[in-house]
């Protein structure tokens, strides 16, 4: 069995439904309103564990009940909470999300906790992070604690898996050094390199880009298009499943969590592992919200088998 660690966020979704989203200064009417666990690091670790790996997941919650809530959740998805920390006089993360009809979203997000996960946590987990295959982590928690786990990661020969997401446009390049496979959207790409992806000849320049920038293998992934790949062996676009989308969200953290729950060390597997992981992707865009919509790997397995 794998072993991963997800250093990240914790965050609770609130969705409203709506027909379409508003035009600045538009009121509309929510048709609908949930509440689920979200985050993108926790998104990912519930991926990883769901795709059959032993996962556990560094992060922080606020000392309240949306806390408590998200503990129970990610216990209840098989991830262990041995490093996710309840911090006093502040609140858990929160994503207020709007979801239109076409399955599409816009996300703001509050912080909260998830900006107190700082390299002492790290330092603190360095005896698991010497026992793991792949370390993952994302850009909603600060980047000293990213840096810190990608060294002890790195030193102790785990690979290592940068979701530059939300994007930022100069990744500290100790960072980009530390990543052995960077895995950003095609939106992220284009913030990162400054080149607009519009279409696959396009993705191949941003790919090349991202390699100049210091980071061996690039995997970009295209929305309902696939997931380019670039790497010494692969340099092609892995087509996506296509499905009628019910709600996006999450979708892009399935990926991650199922492509490092089937990606082995050398990534020789990477094209295997990426279609996987668009087979789970496709699964989770059908369901409505992040983590409830992460399938089991039983559940992927048997559709690629058809």
């Amino acid at each position: 069995m794998k072993k991963i660690v997800v250093i990240g966020s914790s965050n609770v979704d609130t969705t409203l439904h709506v027909k379409d989203f508003p035009k600045p200064g538009e009121t509309i009417n929510a048709s609908e309103v949930t509440i689920a666990g979200g985050g993108k690091g926790a998104n990912q670790a519930i991926a990883a564990a769901k795709s059959g790996a032993e996962t556990d997941f560094i992060s922080r919650v606020g000392e309240d009940s949306f806390g408590e809530f998200m503990m129970k959740q990610l216990k209840s998805y098989g991830v262990s909470l041995d490093y996710v920390q309840a911090t006093a006089g502040e609140d858990t993360g929160h994503a207020y999300i709007t979801l239109n009809d076409e399955g599409q979203n816009d996300i703001i997000i509050d912080h909260g906790a998830n900006y107190k996960l700082n390299a002492a946590d790290i330092d603190a987990a360095s005896n698991l992070l010497g026992k793991v295959d792949c370390v993952i982590a994302q850009f909603e928690t600060p980047l000293d604690a990213t840096i810190e786990a990608f060294k002890l990661a790195k030193k102790q020969g785990a690979i290592t898996i940068l979701n530059p997401a939300p994007a930022i446009e100069k990744i500290p390049s100790e960072l980009l050094q530390l990543t052995d496979l960077i895995t950003p959207n095609e939106t992220e790409s284009a913030v990162i390199t400054g080149v607009p992806i519009k279409n696959e000849d396009d993705i191949a320049i941003n790919a090349k880009k991202l390699h100049e920038l210091g980071v061996k293998n690039v995997l970009i992934t295209y929305g309902d298009k696939g997931s380019y790949i670039s790497t010494d062996s692969v340099e092609k676009l892995v087509p996506a499943f296509k499905v009628e989308a019910t709600d996006t969200t999450g979708a892009g953290d399935t990926f991650i969590g199922f492509l490092a729950g089937n990606l082995e060390k050398d990534l020789s597997n990477i094209e295997e592992a990426a279609t996987i992981a668009s087979r789970a992707s496709s699964i989770a865009v059908q369901r409505l919200g992040a983590q409830p919509s992460i399938p089991t790997a039983k559940e992927v397995q048997d559709l690629m088998e058809k």
